[in-house]
């Protein structure tokens, strides 16, 4: 049975996640669809921008089995999760810590439990992986991190509901969304703004040139179809030729992932509509 949200706690994202929106949300109001009737995300990540809009119908999408896993067993089975996320909340300490990060999971939920705990206590709230796929993050210097939050799981819950969440390359969008009345947003991993630029790779699978290209025809493919289509990318010459026959805007956004505090601070970014 879902679980009623909780009044108090508006539907927002239960995991930290680099390059998450919900900073950037009231600079992106303006270019939001008036109306559509269903929803597309095919990189999710943290999912603000679902939260924020609270589509009735939507298909969610990312490459990222695990994080799949995760948002699918906050729809399916939160009370589940949530006993189990206070089991790692009760024994966390540094020792308990490189355990799990080190541990093998073989349920749904434990894993989802497991990827959730990683996520509040690793440093930075980082999402990264090797080339084997595993979680590399160290312990981060938290003295009371969030591990458990129940009443925002129980909230994202009742918002997933009625989300088809599938572990899929974005390209399958182009299967689904059809017309006006769909509206896709594309959050890839962003193109370097340098050449010391690392933002394409937190997980085994990195997101090169010619992926770019290869979103850019899809992103063009649904805007002939008259679908509602956006997206957020740097702010560089490569992003701004590779869509400029769309209108771009320019939004400004901090950066804070950089071991370098110095370099930490306010950056243009891209999202383009059509």
């Amino acid at each position: 049975m879902q679980t009623p949200v909780v009044k108090s706690v508006y539907p927002r994202p239960f995991l930290k996640w680099a390059g998450g929106k919900g900073q950037l949300i009231q600079q992106y109001i303006p270019y939001f669809p008036k109306r559509f009737s269903t929803y597309y995300e095919p990189f999710l990540g943290g999912g603000a921008i679902f939260f924020y809009l609270q589509p009735q119908c939507s298909f969610l999408m990312d490459i990222n089995s695990e994080l799949v896993n995760v948002f699918r067993c906050v729809r399916d089975d939160v009370e589940a999760l949530i006993d189990l996320l206070k089991e790692h909340r009760d024994r966390h300490c540094a020792d308990y810590y490189y355990s799990i990060r080190s541990s093998v999971t073989s349920s749904n939920l434990e894993r989802a439990a497991r990827l959730i705990y990683l996520n509040k206590t690793c440093f930075n709230g980082l999402y990264r992986e090797n080339s084997k796929g595993q979680f590399n993050v160290p312990i981060g210097k938290y003295k009371n991190p969030a591990i458990c939050d129940p009443e925002l799981l129980r909230a994202a819950s009742w918002s997933l509901k009625h989300s088809r969440i599938e572990v899929q390359p974005f390209e399958v969008v182009l299967r689904y969304a059809r017309g006006e009345e769909d509206f896709v947003y594309f959050d890839p991993p962003y193109h370097p703004i340098s050449a010391t630029s690392k933002f394409t790779a937190y997980n085994r699978y990195s997101f090169s040139q010619e992926d770019q290209i290869r979103l850019r025809d899809t992103f063009a493919r649904l805007a002939n179809r008259g679908v509602k289509v956006m997206l957020s990318n740097s702010d560089c010459p490569f992003i701004r030729d590779l869509y400029r026959d769309f209108t771009i805007h320019t939004i400004y956004a901090s950066r804070s992932i950089n071991s370098n505090t110095e370099k930490r601070g306010k950056i243009t970014e891209l999202l383009i509509t059509c």
